[in-house]
Parts: C-alpha cells; structure tokens; sequence
C-alpha cells in the first residue's frame, strides 16, 4: 500500500473498530484552517477527536510517536473549531495506531493482517 492508500486503510479500519466497541462516528477527515481530524466520535456523551496512525509495523517507532507536540496543538485548534460549531461538550483526544502487517495473497486479492491498538486520553 502507498501513503494516501495506507492512510485511508487505517482511518477505515479504525471507524470499523470504533463502531465495533459501541461508538457513534459523528465526523471523518474533518477540516479547518488549523487541521484536520481524522475521526470525531461519541461515547458515552463524550465526543472522542481521533487521529489514526497507520504503519506496516513497529520496526521504527510506535505509530503513536508520531503525534508530537505541533500535531498535538494543531488537533486541539481544530477541536475547540469544531466544538465551537456543535456546542461545548467534554471531549477527549484518543490516537489509534493501526498496523497492516505483512500483505499475503489469496483467491481474492491482497488481505493484510491487522492490528489496532487504542490509546484513550493520548494527550
């Protein structure tokens, strides 16, 4: 998988695995002139801003290194943005690190082994 395919792998096995645990998906790949979010969910009353991290594996770094200081600033400007539209509410900031594993072939195509991990309250 390149980049922007991998990318958009991830954000769609993370909302998978959101609704899977019972998650409201409110918003995805949501834009201002801050940022972007990749996925803005409801739990429990709780909108939950989420950025996906997705990697092969974890011979580098964590996927969720990745979201340093700056990145952390710019997802917190785009969610007072967004909150500033839809209403204070409490919220929280999760990182989602999805890795894809070794592609194998099969009669239908390429699958991948995957594996989510979720980090609630990241920052």
């Amino acid at each position: 998988m390149k980049g922007g395919e991998a990318g958009r792998f991830g954000e769609n096995e993370a909302c998978r695995y959101l609704i899977e645990k019972g998650y409201e998906i409110l918003a995805r790949n949501y834009r201002s002139r801050y940022g972007e979010i990749d996925i803005i969910a409801r739990q429990d009353g709780a909108v939950v801003f989420v950025e996906v991290k997705t990697r092969r594996d974890r011979a580098f770094a964590e996927a969720a290194q990745a979201v340093g200081p700056s990145k952390q600033e710019k997802l917190r400007k785009t969610a007072l943005f967004w909150l500033s539209e839809h209403g204070e509410q409490p919220a929280r900031f999760d990182v989602i690190e999805v890795y894809t594993g070794a592609a194998r072939r099969t009669a239908l195509g390429e699958t991948y082994r995957t594996q989510i991990r979720q980090i609630e309250n990241a920052f």
